[in-house]
């Protein structure tokens, strides 16, 4: 719980987040609660003065401008989420084992990564779905969330997993990863040309 009369200043970094709908839904909530809270998006494919293509390492370098700046946090998206691992001074068991953090907390001068992709997954799947058929599941993309969602399904008993992503080195790293991690499971990468099939 917060302490009486503190605010947060939170921010989300990110590419192409300028429509999103975080900020006002985190406000909402904070009013509700009672906390003082303030969520700005950091939009890298709008940051004046920067033109150029999103990057990634720009979204990381602006994680230690806000905490420098005096932010409570920060959320971290697309296409950052993977390279946003390397400055933490601490990880989450989740943010490390899947390479990835949405989520950064700053505490006395250092940044604690997370990752609640997982647990969001893994609770909307129970909720939403909680008699899916897991024998055999074929998963898009295999990013930060896609990496998430796939370590969520494997921990909620998914048999076989297919994964596939437009980066096929990608989807095999992970595929391999989360076999050793999933000794049970079936987990394997699909070619473009599997994909149709499956």
């Amino acid at each position: 719980m917060s302490l009486p009369g503190r605010s947060h200043l939170v921010g989300l970094i990110g590419g192409g987040i300028t429509a999103s709908l975080t900020p006002p839904l985190h406000e909402r909530t904070a009013d509700r609660l009672g906390l003082r809270y303030l969520y700005r998006p950091v939009d890298l494919e709008a940051l004046p003065g920067h033109p150029g293509p999103v990057s990634a390492q720009h979204g990381v370098e602006l994680l230690g401008a806000a905490r420098e700046l005096g932010f409570s946090a920060c959320n971290v998206t697309h296409p950052c989420k993977q390279l946003a691992v390397a400055p933490m001074d601490e990880l989450s068991e989740e943010a490390a084992r899947l390479g990835a953090v949405n989520t950064v907390l700053f505490r006395d001068g250092r940044m604690i990564g997370h990752n609640t992709d997982v647990t969001g997954f893994a609770a909307a799947l129970a909720a939403g779905l909680p008699a899916a058929d897991l024998t055999r599941v074929v998963q898009l993309g295999t990013g930060g969330a896609g990496s998430a969602t796939a370590y969520a399904l494997l921990a909620a008993g998914a048999q076989r997993l297919e994964l596939f992503d437009v980066d096929r080195q990608r989807a095999e790293e992970r595929a391999a990863e989360y076999a050793r991690l999933f000794p049970g499971a079936e987990v394997r990468a699909l070619s473009r040309e599997q994909l149709p099939e499956a």
